[in-house]
């Protein structure tokens, strides 16, 4: 009798946890596979995140992320907020990334705005674009300028206290009145 009780207490417990997951609301299992979503892409793991993408949008999924982890360093993310759109089907969420290129010291940050819709209880990304913020993190083209030759590359130039100040270019002399003819 008591290795019974042992065993029904346990299956009872799981049993109404699992109710309780069930009746989660349309929103908290769009956020929760927004989240899935994002965590597993930006730690490189496509594969298990492309589950959570409409077959129509994997493709673009992938080739989006293709400079991810060779050219482009996710530091890192944060959701800015998710909301339900058109009777609970339809929902919008926005991320935050933190990146870098490797080959650039910059941190950047780009907004993306993703569109999900719940396709008989699972949810699914189905677009995304960039919404704000820096461009190159989802393969758009990037143009690098270089900066100009003889140009300080420091906005706020270092100033040594105690020494002499950094020699700057004295403008040209203007002539003086007794100069002129």
């Amino acid at each position: 009798m008591r290795k019974l009780l042992a065993l029904a207490v346990p299956a009872l417990a799981m049993a109404l946890l699992g109710c309780l997951v069930g009746q989660q609301s349309p929103g908290a299992r769009a956020q929760e596979a927004a989240s899935e979503l994002n965590v597993n892409a930006r730690f490189g793991r496509l594969e298990i995140a492309t589950e959570h993408v409409a077959p129509k949008a994997k493709e673009q999924f992938m080739e989006r992320r293709r400079a991810w982890g060779t050219k482009i360093r996710v530091a890192d993310w944060e959701m800015a907020g998710v909301k339900l759109l058109q009777g609970s089907t339809d929902a919008e969420a926005f991320v935050r990334i933190a990146w870098y290129r490797i080959d650039q010291d910059d941190l950047r940050v780009t907004l993306i705005k993703q569109k999900w819709h719940d396709f008989k209880g699972s949810w699914k990304l189905v677009e995304e674009t960039r919404q704000d913020g820096d461009i190159g993190l989802l393969g758009e083209p990037v143009v690098d300028v270089p900066p100009p030759t003889g140009a300080r590359r420091a906005q706020f130039p270092t100033i040594k206290i105690g020494g002499q100040p950094p020699a700057e270019p004295s403008p040209p002399a203007e002539p003086t009145p007794s100069e002129n003819p």
